[in-house]
């Protein structure tokens, strides 16, 4: 086994995958001593990867397993969400896993591959975990709906993974959501639309129109509306982007303009913007590019 790094977006697998194989190389009484996992909420500073991490390598790794089964002479350091630690840290690792490369694997774990140091990951054997495919999360879905008796559509077991987009554990906490929203009656798409935050397609369409329509004071109604009903409106931008993309009533000037808009509306929401003011904005250049051909 050699050094390993997994990566990838959130709720596909990763730490999963490495506490299953370890699980089954160690079997359930060694694993405890065998397996050192510490996750971003763990103290990880550099004074801990030269203590505890260097110590837990460097003893060597003895026992063989009560079920004959044999067992690898290796310990495993399982380091989740490893994009999190200083690049400090990062470099204290380097050593350790040469020097210690006969006792011990690293398994790192990150969604973000670039902000681990390239030294590292050189050393490691990469694995890209990609959002799960559609198949699989229904399937998965429809699984655990089947062992928990829990009553869902088919339309809204699409919808769940339509609005999860590939993380799975996403998936899950909505599904149990909506179980205990409903109390044990079937649930549906709408069901889905309201626990997600998603915001329904009639009420983009409204927007749409309403921009059509060139008529401010609507829109500005209708914007205080949506911040009232409390969407959110970063929720707002990516599911425009969407439409607006996919759409054929735009010429491709209009939906560049626009598309331009939503990311800056997007990068204000994210410094900490008023809701309302970056709304309304946005929907006044698309009002201004819908209505300027006429």
């Amino acid at each position: 086994l050699p050094n390993l790094l997994f990566y990838g977006p959130p709720g596909t697998g990763k730490t999963s995958t490495i506490l299953a194989a370890a699980r089954e190389l160690y079997g359930p009484e060694l694993f405890r001593q065998r397996v050192l996992e510490l996750n971003a909420s763990d103290e990880r500073g550099i004074q801990v990867i030269r203590e505890k991490v260097k110590a837990f390598a460097q003893l060597t790794a003895s026992g063989s397993r009560s079920d004959g089964k044999i067992c690898p002479p290796f310990k495993i350091v399982i380091l989740d969400e490893a994009d999190s630690m200083t690049s400090a840290a990062q470099a204290a690792l380097r050593r350790t896993m040469e020097k210690e490369s006969k006792t011990t694997r690293f398994c790192l774990i990150c969604n973000y591959i670039s902000r681990i140091i390239e030294p590292l990951t050189s050393r490691c054997s990469k694995f890209r975990f990609k959002p799960l495919s559609d198949k699989i999360q229904q399937q998965r879905l429809l699984d655990v709906s089947e062992k928990e008796h829990v009553k869902i559509s088919s339309e809204a077991v699409s919808y769940l993974v339509k609005v999860s987009e590939g993380d799975l554990r996403k998936a899950i906490t909505f599904l149990q959501s909506a179980t205990r929203l409903t109390g044990g009656k079937e649930i549906t798409e709408k069901i889905v639309t309201e626990i997600a935050g998603v915001i329904p397609k009639e009420t983009i369409d409204e927007l749409l129109s309403v921009c059509r329509s060139g008529s401010f004071e609507k829109l500005e109604m209708l914007a205080q509306n949506l911040i009232n009903e409390g969407y959110a409106v970063a929720q707002l931008v990516n599911q425009l982007h969407d439409t607006v993309v996919e759409s054929e009533d735009y010429s491709d000037k209009q939906k560049s303009v626009i598309a331009e808009k939503l990311a800056e509306v997007d990068k204000c929401l994210a410094d900490g913007a008023d809701e309302f003011l970056q709304l309304v904005s946005l929907c006044a250049l698309v009002m201004q590019q819908l209505t300027q051909n006429d």
